[in-house]
């Protein structure tokens, strides 16, 4: 909220390394290259233990 990027969807998973510790995959509204979508990534970044973007495509139209 603080970037202004819409999350669309959130979906947990257990991790598969220890109990009770999962994974998240989070959808949002906006490209990579984007300078709020890098901004909010990077503080992401630093807020967890492991940060991968799976991808980054334009919106469908």
């Amino acid at each position: 909220a603080s970037h202004g990027l819409s999350m669309t969807k959130i979906e947990s998973r257990p991790s598969r390394r220890k109990a009770w510790e999962y994974i998240f995959f989070v959808d949002i509204e906006g490209h990579i290259e984007e300078e709020r979508v890098k901004k909010a990534v990077e503080e992401i970044t630093g807020r967890c233990l492991f940060m991968k973007v799976l991808g980054s495509y334009p919106a469908h139209s």
